[in-house]
């Protein structure tokens, strides 16, 4: 590790984009637990082609996503902040998607703190 890196965790709750949360797609209810939690940062990626545990492939074109497409939203912070986090997803998984946690490395910008 190098001196400027940051050992963080990043959570990927992988789940389908048609996913719905009290009227509200998943993973849109996922980023803005992920804010008013105050963490560092979260993404959301969309697929254009996956299979999750029915075995079906879902695929399109990227022109237009379908709701089944995959989908993936990736939270990075440090280790306490980021378990406390999914614990609190514990509805939303019970339900929708799966959370994958690991050990990773940040590269801060110069000049940051590696906050976002």
């Amino acid at each position: 590790m190098t001196p400027h890196e940051i050992t963080a965790v990043r959570l990927t709750v992988h789940l389908s984009s048609g996913a719905m949360w009290h009227h509200r797609p998943a993973y849109a209810e996922i980023v803005h637990r992920a804010h008013r939690q105050g963490l560092a940062g979260a993404t959301v990626l969309h697929g254009f082609e996956g299979y999750g545990t029915h075995l079906k492939i879902h695929h399109d074109r990227p022109a237009r996503l379908r709701s089944h497409s995959p989908c993936a939203v990736v939270v990075v912070d440090g280790e306490a902040a980021v378990r406390a986090f999914v614990d609190s997803l514990a509805d939303i998984l019970s339900v929708n998607g799966v959370a994958v946690l690991d050990r990773v490395r940040v590269h801060p910008l110069p000049g940051r703190s590696g906050g976002g």
